[in-house]
């Protein structure tokens, strides 16, 4: 914990993209995976709660907190997939990190770029205990902001090199493959459709955002032996993946009340089965157990994530010179004098 109490850490967004650079890309995905996992592991040490959502016609602002007993942390974040109509992101968000046995905040970060890590980070844990072994090849349909985390996660941990890029916009798959073309990929593919995407593909992404019910892969196109990573969706009245494949797939889920609401999954009866990712990540369910079986990653998000991912940030950063700091908690010279400390602050002092 930070001992000017009167001063928080603050993580910029320039801040956290010199970070991420100083790391390297894949090595920040590595890392924070490795972070992921180490609380996936202590699920049940931490407070669970569905995140707190407001819904409007346009889109869906949420909070996402829980606790370790050490640390709490929450993040702001928002789904406007409207936004970029008028230039603006889909999605945007910040976190902080607090210390449990004082309640001060000892670091205060964007998420919008954070967010896309960590959820490109999540996808590849879920594709190491899911992906069929030995796959190198990707499809990857839906290419707005947050395909090439996806990508260079799936890369960086399970060695996918072999991309096959769909979106209803071409000009989003070329701003893929542009983007993607000196990262040491085999080869980076635009289709002209999702089924020709997924052609050969032994994973398949997608990561669409329009706020509807749509089918973005239908039954036929999904054969044994495939892992899809559901990325999209992640709201009432929002899927992307038809009911028929739920059906024929084990479905993996990272905290399921959070699931049935606004994944995947909301498609299906309220007792279908599903199967936490921290059990198979702790040893205590199977993952991928046969070449044939279709597995499906149903990712809506969760704050156990998002803590991890300011705990990573806050580990790389902490004691750091570089740091800015925000006067954001007041530090009277007594604590009981609040009022004290207005009176005497130079503002109020006569011109």
């Amino acid at each position: 914990m930070d001992k000017q109490l009167n001063v928080v850490p603050f993580i910029s967004v320039d801040r956290m993209m010199r970070l991420v650079h100083s790391i390297g890309v894949e090595q920040f995905l590595v890392e924070l995976a490795q972070y992921i996992e180490e609380d996936f592991l202590r699920w049940n040490s931490f407070d669970k709660t569905p995140r707190i959502a407001s819904h409007s016609v346009d889109g869906v602002i949420e909070l996402m907190p829980t606790s370790d007993g050490r640390f709490y942390g929450f993040k702001y974040v928002n789904g406007h997939p409207k936004n970029t109509r008028d230039g603006l992101q889909t999605v945007t968000a910040f976190g902080l990190l607090a210390d449990v046995a004082t309640g001060y905040p000892v670091l205060l970060s964007e998420m919008t770029m954070l967010t896309a890590l960590r959820t490109a980070a999540m996808s590849a844990v879920a594709g190491k205990y899911l992906a069929p072994k030995g796959n190198s090849t990707m499809a990857l349909i839906g290419n707005g902001a947050q395909s090439e985390f996806q990508a260079l996660a799936f890369k960086a941990l399970l060695g996918v090199d072999k991309l096959r890029l769909y979106d209803v916009d071409p000009a989003a798959s070329q701003k893929c493959a542009r983007n993607l073309a000196r990262h040491g990929f085999a080869s980076i593919e635009i289709c002209s459709a999702a089924a020709e995407a997924v052609e050969g593909a032994g994973i398949i992404t997608t990561a669409t955002a329009d706020k509807q019910y749509a089918t973005i892969l239908s039954d036929n196109m999904v054969g044994p032996g495939v892992h899809i990573n559901a990325v999209g969706g992640d709201c009432p009245g929002k899927t992307e993946i038809h009911s028929d494949i739920l059906l024929r797939s084990d479905i993996f889920v990272e905290f399921p009340p959070q699931t049935r609401i606004e994944g995947e999954i909301q498609q299906l009866a309220e007792d279908h089965p599903v199967i936490e990712l921290w059990d198979v990540i702790a040893g205590h369910a199977a993952g991928r157990s046969s070449e044939r079986q279709i597995t499906l990653f149903d990712s809506v998000g969760f704050a156990i994530e998002d803590f991890s991912a300011l705990r990573y940030v806050y580990d790389k950063t902490v004691g750091a010179e570089t740091l800015e700091f925000l006067d954001l908690i007041a530090d009277p010279d007594d604590p009981r004098d609040l009022f004290g400390m207005l009176m005497r602050s130079p503002a109020a002092m006569p011109a």
